[in-house]
């Protein structure tokens, strides 16, 4: 695929967010106005500075990454102008800063170069940390911590003419990883070579295992302090994934599960909302009216969506609670029905494998692990949201990349993408 092909490709989705949000209107009795003329022009300033921005500071990225991106978050866009069109214009906004903060990105790295990410190592870690905490800050009038839905994700800023709402971890997960692949690219010989035989089976040194029970008891406190299973879970998985691409040893995954299991297990016997959750995923019809009302709604949105959907604007996704950020595939799923699901999970396939394959081809071996979990992050955050939605896993809370309705994620999953376009580029040339 060449550049210009990409162009048009992008081009040709931000025309598909016009059309979608034209049908939006056409099936409430409306007419075609200036809201189809705005998303067409904003979609494609967004997914035009990116595209500048890749030609510009890393023209030998890959050409398979952001078309897949643009289709999903058009998708998305469509479902939330359905739902709120108040917030949708605010998600119009956020998506052209997300696309500076990418162009930004891609022209701080294509001047000093990926690597500096592993230069200052500890200093994103430091950062990945105060992220973390800062939602369980007290109120101090220009910025505070919010609890939301019972878990304390948010933080509000006032700066006296203006406010607004910021979910940091979407950030602190990116430095994270950042700090994790420069740790394991620097200690790789050693969580290789250091073993230790008991019999006829082998195990890593005790002192390379302290960094993987760190991050779990880490991971832990996020879920006791926040009370958010999904951030931690996202984390744990991520570094369980690096460090495993880092050795290639098995054991780290068994033992990556089995931590899973016994935080799971004890998550579950002393929060009540991870009780209801899981109550909800084996039997939401249980207490249709309680903990399955929203998962119930989700599974009624599926089955009447048949093949093709009831259509834009034509189906009753409204009846989902919070649709717009962690329903949002399920109302997809009834307004464009199997076939539009479908194209969704293509789209998120494209990218995660694209991401995987920018690792596989690179030489330098942070690079590698950089864009491992990067990519991990978008496949195992899909995962668990649509496997949420779908009743293969608990429901865990947190957003669907690009398409739910956020501007700290859009923000965060830009910067992502920027991030993978250069390590392509700089491994291509």
């Amino acid at each position: 695929m060449t550049r210009n092909l990409e162009a048009g490709l992008l081009a040709g989705a931000a025309a598909l967010a016009g059309f979608g949000v034209a049908l939006v209107e056409f099936a409430g009795g409306g007419s075609a106005e200036a809201q189809v003329g705005l998303t067409f022009l904003i979609f494609g300033a967004a997914f035009g500075l990116v595209h500048v921005g890749i030609r510009r500071f890393a023209p030998m990225a890959t050409t398979t990454l952001v078309p897949p991106i643009a289709l999903v978050t058009v998708f998305g866009f469509v479902e939330i102008y359905r739902l709120d069109p108040d917030r949708a214009s605010l998600q119009r906004w956020w998506l052209v800063i997300g696309a500076l903060a990418a162009l930004l990105t891609l022209a701080w790295t294509g001047k000093q170069g990926i690597t500096v990410l592993r230069r200052y190592r500890n200093i994103w870690f430091a950062t990945g940390v105060v992220l973390l905490l800062l939602p369980l800050l007290p109120d101090l009038k220009v910025i505070r911590g919010v609890e939301l839905n019972g878990s304390r994700l948010w933080i509000d800023i006032d700066l006296g003419f203006t406010g607004m709402s910021f979910q940091p971890a979407e950030i602190a997960k990116l430095v994270l990883v950042a700090f994790l692949a420069a740790y394991l690219a620097d200690r790789q010989p050693a969580l290789t070579q250091a073993r230790r035989q008991i019999g006829r089976f082998s195990f890593p040194e005790p002192r390379q295992l302290a960094p993987l029970l760190a991050i779990w008891i880490g991971s832990l406190g996020v879920l006791v302090s926040q009370r958010d299973l999904g951030a931690s879970l996202l984390l744990f998985s991520v570094f369980i994934g690096l460090i495993y691409a880092a050795t290639g040893a098995s054991g780290y995954l068994t033992g990556g599960l089995a931590l899973v299991a016994i935080g799971g297990y004890g998550a579950w016997r002393v929060f009540d909302h991870v009780q209801r959750r899981v109550t909800a995923w084996l039997d939401p019809f249980s207490d249709f009216a309680g903990a399955g009302y929203q998962l119930s709604q989700s599974v009624f949105a599926l089955g009447t969506g048949s093949l093709a959907g009831s259509g834009p604007g034509l189906g009753r996704p409204d009846l989902i609670p919070n649709a717009i950020t962690d329903f949002v595939f399920a109302a997809v799923g009834e307004e464009f029905g199997f076939a539009g699901s479908v194209a969704v999970l293509c789209g998120y396939a494209l990218i995660v494998a694209s991401g995987f394959g920018i690792a596989l081809s690179s030489r330098d071996r942070f690079r590698k692990l950089l864009a491992t979990g990067l990519s991990l992050i978008l496949g195992v955050q899909t995962f668990l949201i649509i496997g949420g939605v779908l009743r293969v896993v608990p429901l865990t809370g947190i957003t669907l990349p690009f398409m739910s309705y956020g501007g700290s994620s859009l923000l965060g999953n830009f910067i992502l993408v920027a991030l993978l376009a250069r390590i392509s580029h700089e491994e291509a040339t």
